[in-house]
């Protein structure tokens, strides 16, 4: 009985070692998309557990920005971002693009909070971004 055990065991290790076949395909792209939440606002969802932190203790107070200059900067930011992404450029940092459009209205609160994500990530892993000043990402 042991020795069928160990016969059993030895058999079906080498399909323990294949690959896997389930592989992204290109129009399975990974992107940050806007969405709404229950209030009908445009929201984006930042999974990082120093973002909060980052907006309450480090990033510039959201009454020192208007929305056409947040709107300005975030659709060269974006552009900036998806080109990094898109060519594998900071591969380690960038894991998706985002998809933004500067013709919609999505209001200061998620305008704000967007390019506090490029400020973020300058801040936290010394990304340089041309669209985005120094004084931005540190206080």
């Amino acid at each position: 009985m042991k020795n069928l055990i160990i016969v059993f065991f030895f058999a079906f290790i080498p399909f323990s070692c294949f690959s896997q076949d389930n592989t992204k395909k290109d129009e399975e792209k990974s992107e940050m998309k806007p969405s709404k939440n229950e209030d009908g606002e445009w929201d984006i969802t930042v999974i990082d557990t120093q973002f909060d932190y980052f907006l309450n203790a480090v990033a510039k107070p959201i009454s020192q920005y208007s929305e056409s200059y947040l709107k300005t900067k975030n659709a060269f930011l974006v552009s900036e971002w998806n080109s990094y992404y898109n060519s594998g450029k900071y591969r380690n940092i960038i894991e998706s693009g985002i998809d933004y459009s500067p013709r919609e209205n999505y209001g200061i609160k998620f305008e704000y909070k967007l390019y506090q994500v490029f400020a973020y990530v300058s801040w936290r892993y010394g990304l340089k971004m041309n669209g985005l000043s120094g004084s931005d990402a540190f206080r």
